[in-house]
């Protein structure tokens, strides 16, 4: 079975959950495009570090979910600068297995990606399942939000994407969600 982030559910609301997701640490990339495009991109090149694209060769087991968030944190200078018309960001990021520590995962050799701990949080989080499209994707995350709204909670940054299948999962099978940290 995949590994998934560890989070406690605090409680649930009319549409959504308030979780705490515990401290972890993540091997994340920028990528620049349209939301697809970004995903498959940014999805190749961390795919490419957990299947042996570091320093050790080492293959490092999927985790899940895999998370996208639009803009988000500037990682070390380092990382390229891609140019795009479009100019969209996203940062896309693996869970690494809790068996690992950041002195114990190899380094990668691909420069665009970067080992990041990622604080603890408490997220509101929606679940949904089916399609994964763009225009789904920020129907979601507009839900989520006119839910906070509603219910007066403070969110804080911009919502995530995170699926936890494989492609070749039947729709009616698959797990996603939107999630955004709140106060």
């Amino acid at each position: 079975m995949t590994e998934q982030a560890e989070y406690t559910v605090v409680r649930s609301e009319k549409g959504y959950e308030i979780r705490i997701y515990s401290a972890h640490i993540v091997a994340q990339t920028v990528v620049q495009g349209p939301y697809r495009r970004a995903l498959n991109q940014g999805f190749r090149i961390v795919a490419g570090y957990i299947f042996g694209g570091n320093r050790k060769k080492e293959r490092i087991a999927m985790t899940a979910p895999v998370v996208e968030q639009k803009g988000g944190e500037r990682i070390a200078m380092t990382a390229p600068v891609l140019a795009s018309i479009e100019g969209e960001s996203h940062t896309i990021s693996f869970g690494m297995p809790r068996s690992y520590t950041l002195a114990t995962l190899p380094t990668p050799t691909d420069p665009r990606v970067k080992i990041v701990t990622i604080p603890e949080k408490k997220m509101a989080v929606i679940r949904f399942s089916w399609l994964r499209t763009a225009d789904r994707v920020e129907a979601k995350k507009h839900e989520l939000r006119a839910a906070l709204t509603r219910d007066n909670v403070v969110t804080h940054g911009e919502p995530q994407y995170a699926g936890y299948n494989p492609p070749w999962t039947p729709p009616w099978m698959t797990r996603h969600e939107v999630l955004v940290e709140i106060e």
